[in-house]
């Protein structure tokens, strides 16, 4: 069975390593190629973005453009077009950059405003400069880095952008902002008004015909979506933070429902759709059919949040709910990101503690371009820190709108700037530096198990136990207990569910000594030298239950010489839902699955025997690590992560939140499968 997968896998690392061999051969490596800013390339990135345009000074907008769907539906849309300094929009046509966002254009138009402001952009640019927090509070600094940098203006209408000959359209989608109809979350015939939208972008009179998409998060997801439809005036695409299969990103990774994220994100939405056009209703031409469509459907996606945490046991689940937990239904198939099928120039950027880590390296991977047409840049930060920490100088990439600017110079204007020839990926090494590659996982990593011990490695004694990574197997025989707690609460986990909220207290998202108290710990001794962990990890565990279901979380950490435990990466899973497809999971040369694809559906569910041992997959999210020498690896497991997942509640119930055993036995034993740079001894 796994030979096929490993097979799958050696060819596309294989044919990633030729195309990229070839296009070095082709073109040459220059210093942009192997230096995470670009260098001369790089700086000449930035000084085209910041230089103002001597023909095009000022902006000019048009608001609320209907854009009528094939449908019926009319959308709403701003227009930002390069004009003089009278704000007359230019005779020249241009390319248009499309952004769709949910959150309404209105809050896009406000913050645009705000910081293109004539006296509050420089004052805001001076104070957020002066901003570098250290110590306690170093934590609200990563918020402030994505205004420093530049990652907060990807959001936005960029003037910059528009003043070097773009103009820019920034649409309501439907059912949300001043759009009518009513909210699809991505489903098809939202993915239908974003190709409807492009086209109708291409053949306005001011544009060019070349259509190239931006925005984050939802923004970038529907860039994904629309690329893999192929309209043909769709030239190059920059989604930042996208995802690319919801239900195993946010809805429910590992079959636990996304409690500290969806509701929350729901209210948004839902709360802003619900804001009139106040402009229409003063002069008289408000829209009632936006009112009756509001009305139609006020909560979108509530009822099956609400039967997800109230619905007592799998028989009595409602219909709008199963949609989810099926693999044919609408949402299931709409939400699958199509990858394979883009063939547009894709730049995207991604962050390992992103909301969307899962999607986003495998989405690059799975793109048939060569390396010069798609780009990956992988940061550590959460998803509201978008671009934190990039500043195209101390080693570090250039600014995310600077990068942006450049990739559509040369896809839409076809500017010879050099943007192609930059790293195919750049990564920032958690907690450590930028560094460049030719692909992801790096080549040259080993595939090494380290088996878990019940032997006191000395190193947690506050953990529920405190245990050991060996090389080789234990004999161990025996049963260690966790039961389900509440100190994930603060961890790095909470952080990344948060959207980077709870990344402002170091304390939780820095050092996972207070979540561990709800952890059994298994901790290595210290590497000699120098290791790099890079590509996925798996959590293979020999588990016991009281119940008939379970909920198990793991980590990967590295353990500093002064205890501090940093987390590299986690996964986690409700163990009846752990049967996984091996057509489309990943598999170790030993056979050793290292990134399982969960099926998450009701018809794949494996309730559980109490008291008979099962094994379990806990595939984590991929990541890339510097260990240095004297620190630590070391994997955590928990019984519960809240807020980052909760079981769906039939399978809660199931559960009766009772105690959960790993049984060490050297015939199953428990491991984790990781890739390494050098194996430990």
């Amino acid at each position: 069975m796994w030979r096929g997968s490993l097979r799958a896998t050696g060819v596309r690392s294989a044919t990633l390593a030729t195309v990229a061999m070839v296009t070095v051969g082709l073109t040459g490596v220059g210093v942009a190629a192997a230096d995470p800013t670009g260098g001369a390339a790089g700086r000449q990135w930035t000084a085209t973005h910041d230089t103002k345009h001597p023909k095009f000074a000022g902006v000019s907008i048009q608001t609320d453009v209907p854009i009528r769907m094939s449908d019926g539906t009319v959308l709403k849309a701003d227009v930002y077009r390069p004009a003089d300094a009278k704000k007359r929009p230019i005779a020249t046509k241009t390319p248009v950059i499309v952004n769709l966002t949910p959150y309404t254009k209105l809050l896009t138009s406000l913050g645009t405003a705000t910081t293109e402001h004539p006296i509050l952009k420089p004052f805001m640019e001076q104070v957020v400069s002066k901003i570098h927090l250290t110590g306690p509070l170093r934590g609200v600094d990563g918020l402030v880095g994505a205004m420093r940098d530049g990652g907060m203006r990807t959001m936005m209408a960029d003037y910059n952008l528009i003043r070097s000959g773009y103009t820019q359209v920034v649409v309501d989608v439907r059912g949300t902002g001043f759009s009518q109809g009513t909210w699809q979350v991505f489903k098809s015939r939202e993915q239908q008004d974003t190709v409807e939208v492009i086209d109708w972008a291409a053949k306005q009179k001011w544009s060019d015909g070349k259509i190239g998409m931006a925005g984050v998060s939802y923004s970038g997801i529907n860039q994904i979506y629309a690329a893999k439809m192929a309209p043909k005036a769709l030239k190059a695409i920059v989604p930042v933070e996208p995802g690319g299969d919801l239900i195993r990103d946010v809805v429910a990774p590992g079959g636990a429902l996304g409690v500290g994220f969806l509701p929350l994100w729901l209210t948004l939405v839902n709360a802003t759709k619900l804001i009139p056009n106040v402009a229409s209703m003063m002069n008289g031409t408000f829209d009632w059919k936006w009112l009756a469509d509001r009305m139609s459907e006020p909560g979108t996606f509530y009822p099956q949040l609400m039967a997800a945490l109230s619905t007592p046991n799998i028989a009595s689940i409602p219909p709008n709910l199963k949609n989810l937990l099926e693999t044919n239904s609408d949402e299931r198939t709409s939400w699958q990101s199509g990858a394979d099928k883009i063939t547009v120039p894709t730049m995207l950027y991604g962050g390992w503690f992103d909301l969307f880590t899962n999607s986003e390296v495998k989405m690059f991977n799975q793109i048939p371009l060569p390396p010069s047409q798609k780009k990956l840049i992988m940061g550590d930060g959460y998803h509201m820190t978008i671009g934190g920490g990039q500043s195209g100088t101390n080693g570090t990439p250039p600014r995310l709108d600077v990068l942006q600017k450049a990739w559509f110079d040369k896809w839409l204007k076809g500017i010879d700037n050099g943007i192609d020839k930059y790293s195919p990926v750049t990564l920032k090494q958690v907690g450590d530096k930028w560094i460049s590659a030719e692909q992801f996982p790096r080549a040259g990593m080993q595939r090494q198990r380290l088996y878990l011990s019940d032997k006191r490695s000395g190193t947690a004694p506050y953990a529920v136990r405190d245990g050991s990574l060996k090389a080789a197997k234990v004999n161990s025989r025996g049963r260690l207990t966790v039961s389900p707690g509440l100190a994930t609460i603060c961890s790095r986990d909470s952080a990344q569910q948060s959207i980077g909220v709870v990344a402002i207290l170091p304390v939780c998202s820095d050092d996972a000594r207070v979540s561990e108290r709800d952890a059994l710990s298994f901790t290595s001794a210290p590497v000699p030298t120098t290791r790099s962990v890079s590509g996925y990890t798996n959590v293979r565990l020999n588990t016991v239950l009281d119940a008939t279901d379970g909920y198990w979380v793991a980590t990967l950490n590295d353990v500093a010489p002064d205890g501090t435990s940093k987390v590299l990466t986690s996964g986690q899973l409700v163990t009846s839902l752990r049967a996984y497809d091996s057509a489309k999971s990943e598999f170790a040369p030993n056979g050793d699955v290292i990134d399982p694809y969960l099926k998450l559906t009701l018809s794949s569910r494996q309730p559980v025997t109490p008291g008979k041992a099962v094994a379990v997959d806990i595939g984590l999210l991929p990541t890339e690590a510097l260990i240095k020498a004297g620190h630590r690896l070391r994997v955590d497991v928990f019984a519960m992560n809240l807020p980052r997942g909760l079981p769906l509640r039939p399978l809660l119930n199931a559960s009766q939140l009772k105690p959960q055993h790993i049984q060490l036995d050297p015939n199953n034993p428990s491991f984790v499968n990781l890739p390494v740079s050098k194996p430990l001894g």
